[in-house]
């Protein structure tokens, strides 16, 4: 297997397995107080817009990304068009980070992308990360009950 193989094999897997599988995501409730509520792939419309996203840190910069990336489940899982955030650490490879996201609409993934902590999250990537963040733009396929 290539690397863009190997690369693209294992966001597949973590996207079948993001889907098949229920996930907890945060909501927020009056008082702006996070619950975990269970999301089964049927309630995820049609047109809901899902990403892959892939950060690499700079040698020796793991656990700094690490620590500036973690606050974002959470606070990306009480946007209230978020349906599933998951973070992902290689285990091979610590400090390469995997991001699986659906959102209700691609209008709601760039205002996601626009949020205050996003924007310091990737203010802080020139320090922390290789590249920055490599982003592909999925279709969900197969999710009707």
């Amino acid at each position: 297997m290539t690397n863009s193989s190997t690369k693209y094999g294992a966001a597949i897997a973590i996207s079948a397995m993001a889907i098949a599988a229920p996930a907890l995501v945060g909501r927020a409730e009056q008082g702006g107080a996070a619950t975990q509520a269970a999301v089964r792939y049927g309630e995820i419309p049609a047109g809901a817009y899902a990403v892959v996203a892939e950060v690499r840190a700079k040698p020796g910069m793991e656990e700094k990304l690490r620590e500036a990336t973690l606050p974002l489940v959470a606070q990306v899982r009480n946007e209230p068009r978020n349906l599933v955030y998951f973070l992902h650490e290689d285990r091979a490879a610590p400090g390469h980070f995997i991001f699986y996201e659906i959102f209700a609409s691609e209008a709601d993934f760039k205002a996601h992308n626009a949020t205050p902590h996003v924007q310091a999250w990737f203010a802080r990537l020139p320090e922390l990360a290789e590249g920055g963040v490599a982003v592909t733009h999925m279709q969900l396929r197969g999710n009707t009950p």
